[in-house]
């Protein structure tokens, strides 16, 4: 009696120990006695513990960074550049039995496709068509990893680091550039403020009713200051008088 009772306890743990749960977004490639026998979907699965062996794959986008790699343009120019790799895994099967690890994988065939595409465009082309550059590469590793099942997403350049000579060059063209605009900007506003000074003065000269309002308001602002100096002033009309009876003589 002590021997069945021992063995349904061991059956019933048996049982127990063969429950999986697969997440929504997992599959279960099983494998029984070596030999690959299905895909698990998400939910409670069973897998018979030492005759079947369950691996999970994670179908969701996965993305990759891609490590910073030295690359000498077309025109020889020595840039760093690194990028962003978005892929899934469409087919779980193949991702397992094809491959010994996918993500390693990726991102090898990645990082070689980011040498080769942007070893073969100019730093102008680099620095201007990240975008087609981008599909370019997604082009390589999507057709490379497609028998394991991966379909490559999106492809993003990232950073493009220049050398430290061609930085400090692309600086003073700025530079340069921005103080050629300050002078074209301040000789601008110097010709505007001449125009103006030329109307007023013309305006003035046609105007006495205009000049000694000006002289007014001169006069307003120096008594609102304090002075040491003693001003004296004189009518318009005694300084005119005063000029005309200096040409009589």
């Amino acid at each position: 009696m002590e021997f069945v009772v021992t063995a349904v306890t061991l059956l019933i743990l048996y049982f127990l120990g063969s429950l999986k749960v697969i997440k929504q977004y997992e599959r279960g490639i099983v494998l029984t006695l070596g030999r690959f026998t299905g895909t698990r979907q998400p939910g409670w699965r069973v897998v018979w513990p030492w005759f079947q062996q369950m691996t999970r794959v994670d179908v969701r986008s996965t993305p990759i960074d891609v490590p910073k790699q030295e690359v000498i343009t077309k025109d020889n120019v020595t840039v760093g550049v690194d990028a962003v790799v978005y892929f899934r895994a469409v087919v779980p099967e193949k991702a397992v039995l094809e491959t010994t690890n996918y993500i390693y994988a990726t991102s090898q065939f990645a990082q070689a496709a980011l040498r080769d595409v942007t070893g073969n465009v100019t730093l102008d082309d680099l620095l201007s068509k990240r975008d087609e550059i981008s599909n370019q590469i997604k082009a390589i590793v999507d057709k490379q990893t497609e028998p394991w099942g991966i379909d490559v997403e999106n492809v993003k350049v990232q950073n493009i680091e220049l050398p430290s000579d061609m930085k400090r060059a692309m600086a003073k063209e700025a530079e340069a550039d921005r103080q050629r605009r300050a002078t074209i900007i301040n000789a601008d506003g110097e010709k505007t403020a001449a125009q103006t000074l030329a109307e007023a003065a013309e305006t003035l000269s046609n105007s006495p009713g205009a000049i000694n309002l000006r002289t007014l308001n001169t006069l307003e602002r120096i008594s609102a200051e304090p002075s040491q100096k003693t001003m004296v002033l004189f009518p318009v009309e005694v300084l005119d008088a005063l000029r005309g009876k200096t040409r009589g003589q």
